[in-house]
């Protein structure tokens, strides 16, 4: 039996999830964000459970060298296969290596990046601590860690606008939720999150929101991405909206020394 517990739910990622309007804001707002903190290519950036390189593989088309890191085989192999439609010289920019987020350091040869992103992947995590302290290790010193977490200070609004009225009032005091594609998900506060950033020598610069209003609504395909992108973007870098984003994008500055 495989014990590549994705297996069975690449597809609704790949197809599904990030083939949707919700997905492709997501990337989108997330790539904007990074943008304003990434040092202008050529650079290193490390993706940790990348999955099929939705966040990174636009990183190489825009000139930085990608290593994507997943534990999956079978999300690796979805990565293998899109990025087979990517250019020459941007598939030349992008490796692929299968090893679990807290082995990093290891899998990668003790190489330093300039930029290590880790996006949707805490929440399967029990114990944020060792994931952050693998992520600190790898980015050289002033490079960016970048995380996307589930934010535990919102797990009531979904289902309240759901009319799930007892749900939404034990998520009051939830620690995660059941996430769309049915797996159970842990949640995670941008204080808490900062701290073990603090702990593992890398300073939060920024935080933001990622999705409020497309998080809420059944937006079809016909929709207007661009236009919607463009109202979470803005959403994402102020108060009070960026606190009610469902999940949340903290970023951090490497003070470890060369």
């Amino acid at each position: 039996m495989s014990d590549d517990v994705w297996a069975s739910l690449a597809d609704q990622f790949v197809d599904g999830a990030y083939a949707s309007v919700k997905g492709q804001v997501r990337t989108y707002v997330l790539h904007q964000q990074l943008m304003e903190h990434l040092i202008e290519p050529p650079g290193a950036v490390l993706d940790v459970g990348g999955g099929a390189g939705h966040q990174s593989f636009p990183l190489a088309r825009a000139g930085y060298e990608v290593t994507l890191l997943d534990s999956s085989p079978t999300m690796l192999a979805k990565a293998e296969q899109r990025l087979a439609s990517e250019a020459p010289e941007v598939r030349d920019r992008v490796r692929l290596v299968q090893a679990r987020g807290e082995d990093a350091a290891e899998a990668t040869g003790g190489r330093r990046f300039e930029a290590v992103l880790c996006h949707g992947v805490l929440m399967y995590v029990d114990d944020p601590g060792p994931l952050i302290t693998s992520l600190s290790s790898c980015a050289a010193p002033g490079g960016i860690v970048s995380v996307m977490a589930l934010n535990a200070k919102t797990l009531a609004i979904r289902p309240a606008l759901e009319r799930r009225w007892a749900d939404a009032l034990a998520a009051f005091e939830s620690k995660g939720e059941q996430g769309v594609l049915g797996v159970e998900t842990r949640a995670d506060t941008v204080e808490e999150l900062s701290e073990l950033f603090r702990v593992n020598d890398v300073e939060p610069v920024a935080w933001y929101g990622v999705w409020l209003f497309a998080d809420w609504m059944d937006l079809a395909v016909t929709e207007e991405v661009s236009a919607v992108a463009a109202v979470e973007l803005r959403a994402s870098r102020r108060d009070p909206y960026r606190r009610l984003s469902r999940v949340f994008h903290l970023v951090g500055r490497s003070r470890a020394k060369a």
